[in-house]
């Protein structure tokens, strides 16, 4: 097949490398005669002769309209009356891609206001309608293989030459990648704009929580909803250690939990872990150094997040064991009893008073066997493998205990004291070995 004269319309070097450039912005074409050596690198649209603007763009509406009902056709989720705001957006985004096209081959280099905002337009709806892109990347598609059709008709019936018609398919397919491009574009900022949104109205939401003054429940369901965040019935707040630096890792908790990583005092709260789950959440919380709270009911939060710190704290201090992961549950008595310090030593001074006058070592053997006589409720050999000692040296030891304590140790009421004196002073005696001896808690 050979070409019409009207092929002169295009001077063609030996080896054409054809690049095209957005056709959203004003071209920068290269001067003549630069590129590599055995052929030279020109901007495609360069190529294409400016006639072809005054060809097509007679046509324009009839095929806007013929683009619009094959994509209705063929697309299902477009398949609907064009009203209201989806009307608008796919009608405008058809009418606009083909103009842009048209005056585009007319004069590349003209500058031009930015129409790309009808095509990020375009990318928000589908996210605003909950779709990925492939439902409007397939418009797209049948969108050009519509316009690809009728041009071409059209062109070749004004007598445009077949080398002519080639280089506006590829000019056709690359614009419609750049129109792909776009809508990308136009999601992602539209998914971050949503993200962040949401981010706000959450932290927002854990700020009414966490205020012990908060709104009624009402409320709270309406800020809760807004934030997409399902009122739960109890929750637990978690304490984080704060860090020197910003690289935190990001709790693996879902869309459930309520965050604040960027105060001084960072912490979480989510709905009431399930039982069982506890390891599902030490896994998400790995690389962290927490504390879990008592669960409590919503309104309560403010006091899991006390008790969460305060746990925390103890853990740091050493009052408590050492973990990555502290369970207030699991230390209930010693959180009770360490809440103020101050008492706790009154207590350890009053009922420990007779091993004053010993040394501290024999004070601190002594309390220990008594504390695991008390804990085992006077059975020898679980003191003694508690201990790891002869049954015989517990023995001994207990009577020795019984010579300082007399009937103290018969009376339910002293039995009960000397057990929260001795656990407390096993605390302060584990925060006092890690230098980091207790305050009074607030």
């Amino acid at each position: 097949m050979t070409d019409s004269p009207n092929d002169g319309l295009v001077a063609r070097p030996a080896r054409v490398d054809a690049t095209y450039e957005s056709l959203l912005a004003p071209s920068t074409i290269p001067p003549a005669g630069s590129g590599e050596a055995g052929g030279r690198t020109v901007q495609l649209w360069s190529l294409l002769p400016r006639d072809l603007a005054r060809i097509l763009r007679p046509g324009v509406v009839d095929l806007a309209e013929e683009v619009l009902e094959e994509i209705q056709r063929v697309v299902p989720d477009y398949a609907r009356p064009l009203e209201g705001e989806f009307g608008n957006t796919i009608t405008s985004g058809v009418q606009q891609a083909i103009l842009e096209f048209v005056d585009r081959l007319g004069d590349p280099s003209a500058a031009r206001s930015d129409r790309s905002q009808v095509f990020h337009r375009l990318g928000q709806h589908e996210m605003h309608q909950g779709r990925s892109l492939d439902v409007l990347q397939t418009a797209y598609r049948v969108g050009a293989r519509v316009a690809w059709r009728r041009m071409a008709e059209v062109a070749a019936a004004a007598g445009v030459p077949v080398s002519t018609l080639c280089l506006l398919a590829e000019a056709m397919f690359a614009y419609i990648d750049e129109l792909s491009a776009l809508s990308v574009e136009g999601q992602a900022a539209a998914q971050e704009r949503a993200a962040g949104t949401l981010e706000r109205r959450r932290r927002m939401l854990l700020d009414v929580v966490l205020d012990q003054s908060a709104p009624s429940a009402q409320a709270l369901a309406a800020q809760a909803a807004a934030a997409r965040w399902p009122v739960p019935e109890q929750v637990v707040a978690i304490a984080l250690a704060p860090r020197s630096d910003d690289e935190w890792p990001t709790p693996l908790l879902g869309d459930e939990v309520l965050m604040d990583l960027e105060g001084n005092a960072p912490c979480l709260v989510l709905p009431s872990p399930e039982p069982g789950s506890r390891g599902r959440i030490e896994r998400d919380l790995r690389g962290l150094r927490a504390a879990v709270g008592p669960r409590v009911p919503l309104s309560e939060t403010a006091r899991s997040l006390h008790w969460a710190r305060h746990a925390l704290e103890l853990a740091r201090s050493g009052a408590l064991p050492d973990a990555s992961l502290t369970w207030c549950e699991d230390h209930l008595a010693d959180l009770w009893l360490l809440q103020d310090p101050l008492l706790a030593r009154e207590l350890m001074t009053r009922t420990l008073a007779p091993m004053r006058p010993l040394t501290e070592k024999q004070r601190e053997r002594l309390s220990d066997t008594l504390l695991a006589w008390l804990e085992s409720r006077g059975n020898v050999r679980m003191v003694a493998r508690k201990l790891a000692v002869h049954p015989q040296t517990v023995r001994s030891r207990v009577q020795e205990l019984d010579s300082l304590f007399g009937s103290d140790l018969d009376d339910p009421q002293q039995r009960f004291e000397l057990l929260l004196a001795l656990r407390a002073q096993r605390a302060m005696r584990g925060a006092e070995g890690s230098g980091s001896p207790l305050g009074v808690a607030r």
